[in-house]
């Protein structure tokens, strides 16, 4: 005898709030503690992997944890000088930003830290808005970590993660190349020891060649050398903290040549110990414009960080939770608020470092907060003879990756739309500015995506010869006529933006054919995944249009979710009703054929 049946239908008793195990507790209150477990462990990811911690994997963490601060040291402070603070603060970022996130990041490989980026894009924002103040710039430069954690928590709230989808695969190559070329041409003046200058890339250019003649030859070789030693040992030693030798080398032959004493700028005595923690001394209502630099920042951040994420999760085997990331994006930039530094986010390149030195959970990052933290207490006094000119070198090595040539190429063999869209995003960096770039390269993408929505491919179907089978007539000229029918397919979603294109198409290609050579138009919905009002609109305009001519019009092929629309709208019962068995081929055999 089968079970009775439940509301489900599915052959099982339907579930009752009060029914219980033989030795358990009520249902009702297990669900209930099951998923607030479940919401605890969402908030809090570190209940997720440190239940499951494998004693064997402590040592893998520590290694990496160490490898990644080996490899954070030379490149926080380069990256800090980029973005025109102390050194020290870099390396605040990266101790105190990947403390936040292993507490709330959903990733078990990102590391976080400053980047390029947003290093440049703080020095070219923080400055206008400091006036020549360097303890209100450090200040301003702070507020905005403050205000990138603000803008996490309201883009968690509002579940904004499709943000990650803001900007095409596309765009985001010419924004990293042109990111590149513009931080790239800011070293070269450390790298050749003259002044530099100039407020965008093409004045920073300009300058730097009029002061070509005063350039330091010792302080070029300098750069030169440990530019080659950089790439030399990146692929000889790949994925070591090469960096980190080339400093210790250039600190130790700065203070062995002398090299201050021969017009090489070093980079000074560096305050030791850890930074005091505290809220800025500026408000946020303090500051015009640091909520544009803020969101500036958390867009690249986001978008960064979670592609990075997404394939180190993808290769462990694990779930990514992209609306999590802000949550850890956002305490990783309140702890380097807090901690006087400047907005962090996470990169491939810092996480690579750490998952090939075999990192298997965010307690690396702790490792190497914990070893930063060593570094400032006791060893900041040997990197008072670092010159700059290789922390330039460090910076020109970083940055030489954000320039792919290989895939720009490609887009210009595969799509020229991508690449043309790659080539806006890059001169929008180049001539305005990392900032303003993103912002274009974001509202560039917007664009590019009304653009497609708004010309969606409208098919005109044939019979493939010798079958039962219908195709696109353009792209297969040898199709067979439908005789009497004028059958069209929108490849895409109809709505608002691209209704009116589509009517025009089809009336264009009615207008084309024999008068009274057409008695049905068949609309098949089957590559139309949604309508809108102004799409059912166009379908009942196209209805009055062809009834006008004597004309029927039949619907084919549409989804569940567009059926229902046609019903409530009532147009289903003008077009003599729509099934779900109304296939293509189905509809053109139900149809009657026109008198005589």
């Amino acid at each position: 005898m089968s079970a009775p049946r439940g509301p489900t239908g599915d052959g099982a008793p339907a579930p009752t709030d009060d029914a219980t195990a033989p030795g358990s507790r009520p249902t009702g209150t297990g669900a209930a503690s099951a998923m607030r477990t479940g919401r605890l462990r969402a908030l809090l990811p570190p209940f997720g992997w440190v239940a499951g911690y494998q004693p064997a994997w402590l040592r893998a963490d520590l290694v990496a944890g160490i490898t990644l601060a080996a490899y954070a040291v030379p490149v926080a402070l380069a990256y800090a000088t980029l973005a025109g603070l102390p050194p020290q603060v870099g390396v605040y970022g990266y101790m105190l930003g990947g403390l936040g996130y292993a507490l709330l990041g959903s990733s078990r490989h990102l590391a976080i830290g400053p980047t390029s980026a947003i290093s440049l894009m703080v020095a070219a924002s923080v400055g206008a808005m400091a006036g020549g103040d360097a303890a209100r710039y450090a200040s301003i430069a702070s507020l905005a970590a403050f205000a990138v954690a603000i803008l996490c928590i309201l883009a968690w709230a509002l579940r904004l993660s499709v943000l990650v989808k803001l900007i095409s695969d596309s765009i985001l190559v010419g924004f990293k190349a042109g990111a590149g070329i513009t931080i790239a041409i800011t070293q070269l003046p450390a790298l050749f020891g003259v002044a530099g200058g100039g407020s965008n890339t093409i004045e920073r250019i300009v300058t730097m060649a009029g002061q070509l003649p005063d350039l330091r030859v010792v302080t070029l070789v300098v750069g030169l050398v440990a530019l080659l030693l950089l790439v030399m040992g990146g692929k000889v030693l790949p994925g070591r903290p090469v960096a980190l030798g080339v400093v210790l080398l250039s600190i130790v032959a700065s203070g062995v040549l002398g090299l201050a004493a021969r017009g090489v700028s070093v980079t000074g005595l560096i305050p030791s110990g850890l930074p005091e923690l505290g809220l800025p001394s500026l408000r946020l209502t303090d500051v015009e414009g640091v909520f544009p630099l803020a969101a500036g920042c958390l867009l690249l951040a986001y978008i960064e960080g979670v592609s990075a994420a997404r394939g180190f999760a993808e290769k462990h085997g694990y779930a990514l939770d992209a609306r999590q990331e802000f949550l850890g994006i956002g305490a990783a930039n309140l702890m380097a608020g807090l901690g006087h530094g400047y907005p962090v986010a996470g990169g491939l390149s810092q996480s690579a470092v750490a998952e090939k030195a075999g990192s298997r959970t965010p307690l690396a990052l702790c490792f190497a907060s914990a070893t930063l933290a060593l570094c400032l207490l006791f060893l900041t006094g040997l990197l008072a003879d670092l010159p700059k000119a290789t922390l330039a070198a460090v910076v020109l090595t970083a940055v030489a990756g954000l320039i792919d040539i290989p895939q720009l190429r490609r887009l210009w063999r595969v799509s020229r739309s991508d690449f043309a869209a790659a080539a806006v995003a890059l001169a929008g960096v180049l001539l305005l500015g990392i900032l303003q770039g993103i912002l274009l390269a974001a509202l560039v993408s917007v664009l590019i995506m009304l653009l497609r929505a708004s010309r969606p491919h409208v098919a005109f179907l044939g019979r493939i010869p010798g079958t039962a089978l219908y195709s696109d007539s353009t792209r297969h000229p040898d199709n067979e006529p439908i005789p009497g029918v004028l059958a069209f397919r929108p490849d895409g979603a109809l709505m608002y933006v691209n209704v009116d294109n589509v009517l025009a198409a089809v009336l264009g290609r009615l207008a084309d054919m024999p008068p009274g050579s057409v008695h049905l138009v068949v609309c098949d919905l089957s590559a139309a995944p949604s309508l809108d009002l102004a799409a059912v609109g166009m379908l009942r305009k196209l209805h009055a249009t062809l009834a006008a001519k004597g004309i029927r019009l039949a619907v084919a092929g549409p989804h569940g979710d567009v059926r229902d629309l046609l019903r409530r709208d009532g147009f289903a019962e003008l077009v003599g009703g729509i099934d779900r068995m109304d296939r293509f081929d189905a509809v053109l055999a139900a149809q009657p054929k026109p008198a005589g």
